[in-house]
């Protein structure tokens, strides 16, 4: 006999599994969300929210250093690291707190514990028996892996760690330079931090534009990043108060070594092969585009299945699982047109394709590229060095991608991705009138570059 019942059992209460309580609650489901942490999952508590916290104050402290050129004269700043901690605390405690008021006005229970599918139709959590009358949402997200050779422990630590130092290290070296590597070398080095940043490939960010990963990879040594490409991390020694390793024929060594080059579906404890949910080859959980799996009334979202690692792209999927279970209708998300944002300096944005993979997909490809100083507000606010690149098919004006990095990029790439959405294309972006003096001005003469008729450049 079941100790509880609901329509909704949500395992995992970050951006994808809270929101998929709540769109629950709201369909009128009686839902509960259990959680073996906090609230909030990795992203709230230690992840993405602590990492915006301390990228902030970088940027904070950039803009101080960068005074004089706005002819404003401030004595030469210090960093109150103490302080820092403190905010980035309140930042978190503030965000989980109102995770945890929403779910308490929308009706949804929190139950402590690992929640484990127990077959039949049944969730095993905190010590209960929950039936399950109409979806259980796993959304446990992802969890750090090691690169070969390495354990993490002591001085090897993974990206929640390093956005979690009590005082500032001397020395950081950080391996993977993709958004996690990035974000963490970029905010360091401006905090005063020695820092060294590794990555195997050719390039940093290398799933970005080749044109927005050079670009920013040059910024990122003007900074004082060291950075190594085409190079691996061996060898990796733990001695205590530091950790030796070898890069190439040098022995280096660092207060800590963050390893930043991986994550995997965080799935331990679940009892997906006692349920009988499958697996695709990478080891992710194989959904339909509802995110249903191989069980019955089992849906998987964000981390644990296929596409990008994304809170938004979990967030979304959340609510996809649960209006599939409410029989209404959904549509699958167009993964490779879901915006990525990485809040390294210099910003760096993107959706959809390349300019390398919409040739290698056999498109008709145009380019259209300025940077941010070809409008005014580029140099009104102090970025000129800022590039937008829009990747086109010239048949129909079909947009492709976008591929942003500088100042607000973040921001400005969601207009590229709502106008693909909307079945627009670059000679309407073109054409459409933007307030002046803003960056955003630059999205649109880039479009006026991919249609042939470029004004300011």
């Amino acid at each position: 006999m079941a100790d509880r019942s609901y329509d909704c059992v949500v395992i995992g209460s970050g951006p994808g599994g809270y929101v998929a309580a709540i769109r629950a609650a709201q369909l009128g489901m009686k839902t509960v969300v259990v959680e073996k942490d906090k609230v909030g999952g990795r992203c709230l508590n230690y992840a993405c929210i602590p990492a915006k916290a301390v990228l902030r104050v970088a940027d904070v402290l950039q803009e101080v250093r960068d005074a004089g050129e706005f002819g404003i004269t401030v004595a030469d700043p210090t960093v109150d690291y103490a302080a820092v901690c403190e905010r980035r605390r309140k930042v978190v405690e503030t965000l989980t707190g109102g995770v945890a008021g929403l779910l308490k006005k929308n009706g949804v229970d929190v139950l402590e514990g690992q929640g484990t599918l127990a077959g039949d139709g049944t969730v095993q959590a905190g010590g209960e028996t929950l039936t399950v009358a109409r979806a259980t949402i796993l959304a446990t997200g992802s969890v750090k892996k090691p690169i070969p050779g390495t354990r993490f422990g002591g001085r090897v630590i993974g990206t929640e760690e390093a956005w979690a130092f009590d005082d500032l290290p001397g020395r950081l070296a950080v391996v993977g330079a993709g958004a996690s590597g990035t974000e963490i070398a970029s905010a360091y080095v401006r905090l005063g931090v020695e820092t060294l940043l590794f990555e195997g490939l050719d390039r940093v960010l290398p799933s970005e534009d080749a044109d927005i990963s050079k670009a920013a990879q040059r910024i990122f040594r003007r900074q004082g990043i060291e950075v190594h490409t085409g190079t691996f991390v061996e060898d990796v020694q733990d001695a205590g108060d530091r950790v030796t390793f070898t890069h190439g024929d040098q022995r280096d060594e660092a207060d800590w070594l963050v390893i930043a080059a991986g994550r995997g579906p965080d799935v331990e404890g679940l009892g997906l092969d006692a349920a009988g949910v499958k697996l695709d080859g990478r080891g992710l959980i194989a959904v339909d585009g509802a995110l249903r799996t191989s069980a019955g009334r089992v849906y998987a979202i964000g981390d644990l299945v296929a596409g990008p690692a994304l809170a938004h792209k979990a967030s979304d999927e959340g609510i996809i699982a649960v209006e599939d279970a409410a029989g209404r209708q959904t549509h699958p998300l167009v993964q490779v047109d879901i915006p990525r944002a990485t809040f390294c300096t210099p910003n760096v944005a993107s959706f959809g394709l390349t300019e390398e993979q919409a040739r290698e997909a056999g498109h008709d490809v145009v380019v259209g590229r300025v940077q941010y100083g070809a409008v005014g507000a580029g140099t009104v606010y102090g970025d000129r060095t800022g590039i937008i690149k829009i990747v086109g098919d010239k048949r129909y004006g079909e947009l492709l991608g976008g591929h942003i990095v500088g100042s607000k990029s973040t921001e400005m790439i969601q207009e590229l991705v709502n106008v693909k959405a909307l079945e627009g294309g670059y000679p309407e972006v073109a054409r459409m009138v933007h307030g002046h003096p803003t960056l955003s001005e630059a999205v649109m003469e880039a479009a006026r570059a991919a249609d042939g008729w470029l004004i300011h450049g």
